[in-house]
């Protein structure tokens, strides 16, 4: 097969770019021809030379918004059977706001077969029982963990009794970057043998001048900016905790990566978050500001606790198993690419 891959221009996130090319390198490596185009809302110049150029028998978009909108203004684009890749973005943000969600619905209409990664929210969906969820299908996610070295504990400056908090997440509202400094004030007041980095790029401006100004108040909190993808996994091997404390996630691929290498979490219970972390297994869900200090005062005090949660999980997430599902659903788009529409599991 001749496989097209839309991603979107600006996709700053290093995880976002790690997941982009595991679809292209999983795709390859089984034997098909694929292709990486970056679009741009409003903008179809680019996509109709990658059409023209490549002759693609499907294409994989990314985000039903950001991918699907030029999709739509290029009329070769009708011919070609494609697969919506749904992102948290697209559930969460585009399709409730009101100048996007037409257009993301349109483009889920059109869409030969949609895939989400979090099983959760693939039934849940199927819950809510719109149109288009009659073509969506689970992909089970996975992790190719990065190789290169990264200095976390030597970067921050911390000798070997201090806790290493993580928090990986681009920096903006819907991170809880900010919010979650409020969260550590008062853990931070009764413990001093902790220091949490944050890391991820600033994605919206003024939030992240907020969240930099917060900092300076805070000696046990840092930025370190963004962390390459291939040193990622170098880092949560250093860091003894990782947080999220995101309002929304469609499957977050840091904590992906915390889960096969057996680094314990403390996540904010939302569906994303719950897909990955099974309470008091590999980490600890909270729901309230109340429930994260206490947990996180009990991860802190008892190193016993820390060592149960952090089991690697290796198997959990391969990629071969991600690259066959994918190829699978695929060759059924190709194969019913005169017929129609290729429904979900019931």
């Amino acid at each position: 097969m001749r496989v097209l891959y839309l991603s979107y221009n600006g996709l700053l996130d290093p995880l976002g770019q790690s997941q982009v090319l595991q679809y292209l390198i999983g795709l390859a490596a089984l034997g098909h021809k694929v292709a990486l185009v970056e679009v741009e809302v409003g903008q179809t110049r680019v996509l109709a030379v990658a059409l023209a150029a490549f002759r693609p028998d499907a294409a994989l978009l990314l985000h039903a918004w950001r991918s699907g909108e030029p999709w739509l203004q290029v009329k070769k684009s009708a011919a070609i059977p494609c697969v919506v890749c749904l992102t948290g973005t697209d559930l969460h943000e585009d399709l409730v706001a009101p100048e996007r969600a037409p257009i993301v619905q349109t483009v889920l209409a059109r869409a030969a077969a949609i895939v989400t990664q979090n099983p959760f929210t693939t039934t849940d969906l199927r819950r809510a029982g719109a149109e288009w969820t009659e073509r969506l299908h689970y992909l089970p996610p996975a992790v190719v963990l990065g190789d290169e070295p990264y200095p976390l504990r030597e970067i921050l400056g911390v000798d070997a009794e201090t806790l290493v908090l993580l928090h990986p997440a681009g920096i903006r509202p819907v991170k809880g970057n900010r919010e979650l400094l409020t969260l550590l004030g008062p853990v931070a007041k009764a413990y001093d043998n902790f220091v949490v980095a944050f890391c991820g790029p600033d994605l919206d401006p003024d939030y992240a001048a907020e969240f930099h100004t917060a900092l300076r108040s805070r000696p046990w909190a840092r930025a370190l900016g963004v962390i390459p993808h291939a040193a990622m996994a170098a880092a949560l091997r250093a860091a003894d905790l990782v947080l999220n404390n995101s309002a929304s996630e469609g499957l977050p691929n840091a904590l992906l990566e915390a889960a096969v290498l057996g680094r314990p979490m403390l996540v904010r219970n939302i569906p994303g978050n719950a897909a990955v972390v099974s309470d008091d297994v590999n980490g600890h869900l909270y729901d309230d500001a109340a429930t994260f200090r206490r947990h996180l005062g009990a991860l802190l005090d008892d190193p016993a606790l820390r060592r149960r949660l952090a089991v690697p999980d290796p198997e959990r997430y391969r990629p071969e198993h991600e690259a066959h599902e994918l190829e699978s659903l695929l060759r059924t788009v190709c194969d019913k690419k005169h017929t129609g529409l290729v429904p979900g599991p019931a």
